[in-house]
């Protein structure tokens, strides 16, 4: 997607539906989400909190719809497999869907056990806690979002969970072993992400771009992908996503995702040759031919997401609730139907409110995109998450589908050094033949004035003719070939820099804004 198409869709965006009108609507929610459980709750005792805490969690939920969802469908929108609108619509149907259908009923009150929630032994700062992670969590995104910079919603929670934790209970409650893996994925994820979508990438562009019948290569390999595509989602969802309905261990999924492969393989060969004689011998020919399995690996994505890190987005609140009804502080806690409905609806507001922002930053703000690039960011997607699970390393979906956008961008850098070296090349090959056919051309110039005396070598004057003629030829071609040779964009630098130093502070920013608000309670309430 190019800047100008993205700067139309904000303009239409604006006239259509006026910052105002936004903030408006999402105010609405939160307003009939604070209604709901007011009313729903109105009886239990120490209700203040929780009528509170869900108004966070509308605010929070909307938040993750803004920036995090944006991953999953940016690559799609930016290469032009779907409009936005598109997007934001199945990105919001699937989301939902993979909350209500798939999503954790259980989850650990402390996202990733990173305090010990024992150190806290009156549940009444343990709900302050919770309501200042989630509060600063909410904060932190919208930042984030409003910045344009794409961060991870568990490390936001990371941080806010843990600077309510040592605000609450001191450093000790702090487990700096967790913390230290969460550190480490923020290298981890990017860079797992960005070789794998940049080896896909090579690949395709090795089998099938750089051949000379590309429609061919196109018929054998694309099938390949898609089923590989297949193997890769089904094994995803399978652990990640529908965990809840049905718990396999890898080896059971990824057989089960290889018979599901198979089956695709053996139903898309045909059409894919068929839709492959229709496409042209080009680039963007074979690209047309990615477009709909992009579609499928954005709501798969989104799917996934929605069962997965939502569920544990509101954990905070799902604890509040459990500590407020219970007056006591649990490890683990069911999430009731009305929590994860705030979720799942904040999800699909704030991505249909806000969402365009980010998905303009991760579909064309960093890197170019088209079908085929766009294919092997969702591939090293859904990979990068099943090798980090299965070798117990906590990755972000986040800067793994950021990751990949880089690492298509730098492969394309990469290449394009090459094609800088061929160009020099081609360039001093044109200086040498042109100046080979000027001396030919001078060369004949003399001898034909000489011949008009009678003196001239007629057999050379023949041969020069001839020489010029290939000569030309072989200029005329050479300066051809050096004008239809383009470099191609870089990776933008600016861009890479503001979503690094996002995704470095969002911790330490997350939990110091999380200590303020806990503080602040505290002071209130005492």
């Amino acid at each position: 997607m190019d800047i100008n198409t993205i700067e139309k869709i904000n303009e239409a965006t604006g006239k259509t539906l006026p910052g105002f009108a936004k903030v408006s609507l999402a105010l609405l929610f939160m307003a009939l989400v604070f209604l709901w459980s007011y009313t729903s709750h109105g009886n239990v005792p120490n209700n203040s909190f929780l009528i509170i805490g869900a108004v966070f969690g509308a605010y929070m939920a909307m938040n993750i719809g803004a920036n995090d969802v944006a991953n999953n469908v940016g690559p799609a929108v930016g290469s032009k497999a779907m409009t936005l609108m598109w997007a934001i619509i199945i990105a919001a149907i699937f989301e939902a869907a993979g909350a209500f259908i798939a999503g954790g009923d259980v989850v650990k009150t402390i996202k990733k056990g990173i305090i010990d929630p024992a150190l806290i032994t009156n549940p009444e700062i343990f709900i302050w806690a919770m309501t200042a992670a989630l509060l600063s969590a909410a904060l932190w995104l919208n930042f984030a979002t409003s910045v344009g910079a794409p961060v991870s919603t568990t490390h936001s929670i990371v941080g806010g969970v843990m600077g309510a934790g040592i605000a609450a209970a001191g450093f000790a409650i702090v487990n700096w072993g967790t913390m230290g893996k969460i550190a480490a994925s923020w290298v981890i994820s990017p860079v797992l992400g960005g070789i794998i979508a940049a080896s896909f990438l090579l690949f395709i562009k090795k089998k099938i771009m750089f051949k000379k019948d590309m429609v061919s290569a196109a018929k054998t390999f694309v099938p390949v992908l898609i089923a590989l595509m297949s193997w890769a989602f089904a094994t995803y969802l399978i652990l990640k996503g529908i965990k809840k309905l049905i718990k396999l261990d890898f080896f059971t999924a990824a057989g089960i995702a290889l018979v599901i492969a198979i089956i695709v393989y053996v139903i898309v060969k045909p059409l894919v040759a068929k839709a492959a004689d229709k496409i042209e011998n080009t680039r963007l020919g074979v690209n047309t031919l990615f477009t709909i399995p992009l579609i499928f690996a954005a709501a798969l994505l989104s799917f996934a997401h929605g069962a997965n890190d939502v569920a544990n987005a509101i954990g905070p609140l799902a604890a509040i609730n459990d500590a407020v009804m219970s007056s006591e502080i649990s490890k683990k806690v069911d999430i009731p139907f009305w929590v994860m409905a705030v979720g799942a609806m904040g999800i699909a507001i704030g991505l249909a409110l806000y969402g365009p922002k980010l998905i303009k930053t991760v579909g064309s703000e960093i890197t170019e995109l088209d079908q085929v690039r766009a294919f092997s960011i969702a591939m090293a997607a859904s990979i990068t998450v099943i090798i980090a699970s299965q070798l117990g390393l906590p990755v972000s979906s986040t800067h793994i589908a950021v990751g990949g956008v880089f690492g298509v961008g730098f492969l394309r850098e990469y290449l394009d050094s090459s094609e800088t070296k061929f160009i020099q090349e081609m360039r001093s090959r044109f200086k040498k033949d042109k100046k080979e056919l000027d001396k030919f051309e001078n060369e004949l110039s003399k001898l034909e004035a000489i011949e008009k005396k009678g003196k001239s070598d007629y057999k050379r004057i023949v041969e020069l003719h001839g020489l010029i003629e290939d000569k030309q030829e072989l200029v005329k071609q050479e300066k051809k070939d050096f004008k239809s040779a383009k470099r191609i964009k870089y990776v933008k630098r600016d861009a890479v820099k503001k979503i690094i130093a996002a995704w470095v502070i969002t911790v330490p920013a997350a939990a110091i804004l999380s200590a303020c608000i806990f503080f602040m309670i505290k002071g209130i309430m005492s």
